[in-house]
């Protein structure tokens, strides 16, 4: 894909952005109905993408790309474990609790598969759902701890989450299929194909009424431009390094720098809402970052090539 498709496809996504922001905006999506959504996207239509895009042949060249990808994905993991425990060390507690989560938690859950299928069709998908897994087992464990003040994460709820994820289930299945080569019933397999391609339309328009509801002018700020660039620019740099080292081929290479280059997490502002953080702030991290990366994105895919 050439730098104009890329751009393309960053006009196209912004477009969807927009009309998820209008429907906030003019009251067709409530807070009920982008709590609905998001639950939709994250429990049905994403694990259906996910699990489609298992479903071709199975190589030994496939097998070790996504083990050589789940190392870099930990290496990076523990890079931004490092990094809360003293790049933040300034902040007010609430809004360091905020950029801790926002730093092991991209919003690749969301994004990650659109883009990937974008540029990289559905082996791109394929290598982002198993690049994913050590950030979602962080983010179900450290990453909620930084909301729960003097708390410690329960190992087996820990556990019982990160078994029972519907991405993490469309992984397991999805890989069941691949290695054996068992293909569901047409009646079976069309209806998830159908779910998951509604993926990037929903996404999208869920991230656009998280736009809608903090005014543009307000997210500018030293704090939040910080992050941004750490975000946006030095930890895709870092994965940029890492796959080189790793000797990761140009397709995985390009997920595993795109993935660790996406905006911070929508669910930081749900949990710091929720604990009682600073929920304004998380948005605002969340907004910008977000309007950064159609930016930075389509240029950290044009730099892996």
């Amino acid at each position: 894909m050439d730098l104009w498709s890329l751009i393309s496809l960053q006009i196209t996504l912004f477009i969807l952005m927009m009309v998820g922001a209008l429907l906030k905006k003019t009251g067709v999506i409530g807070a009920e109905g982008k709590k609905t959504l998001s639950d939709l996207c994250i429990k049905v239509v994403i694990p259906c993408n996910i699990f489609k895009s298992f479903l071709i042949d199975f190589t030994p060249d496939i097998l070790k790309t996504c083990g050589l990808l789940l190392v870099s994905a930990v290496i990076l993991q523990a890079v931004c474990l490092l990094l809360n425990r003293f790049i933040y060390n300034g902040q007010e507690q609430r809004r360091k609790k905020v950029l801790q989560y926002c730093t092991i938690v991209p919003m690749s859950g969301f994004l990650g598969n659109p883009i990937a299928e974008g540029i990289y069709s559905s082996v791109g998908v394929l290598y982002t759902s198993i690049f994913l897994i050590p950030m979602r087992i962080i983010m179900w464990s450290v990453g909620t701890s930084y909301f729960v003040a003097g708390e410690k994460a329960d190992p087996k709820k820990v556990l019982k989450n990160v078994l029972t994820h519907p991405a993490l289930v469309a992984i397991y299945l999805g890989l069941i299929c691949m290695v054996t080569g068992f293909r569901p019933p047409a009646v079976i397999l069309k209806p998830i194909q159908y779910l998951g391609n509604c993926n990037t339309a929903l996404t999208m328009i869920i991230v656009g009424t998280i736009l809608a509801d903090v005014p543009l002018l307000s997210i500018f700020g030293k704090a939040t431009i910080g992050f941004s660039a750490l975000r946006l620019v030095l930890l895709p740099a870092a994965a940029f390094g890492l796959g080189m080292l790793l000797g990761l081929d140009n397709v995985s290479h390009g997920v595993s720098v795109l993935m660790t280059g996406m905006p911070a997490g929508a669910t930081a502002a749900i949990l710091a809402a929720r604990y009682e953080s600073d929920a304004e702030f998380a948005t605002k991290c969340v907004v910008l970052s977000t309007l950064i990366s159609m930016v930075t994105l389509p240029l950290w895919a044009h730099i892996v090539g």
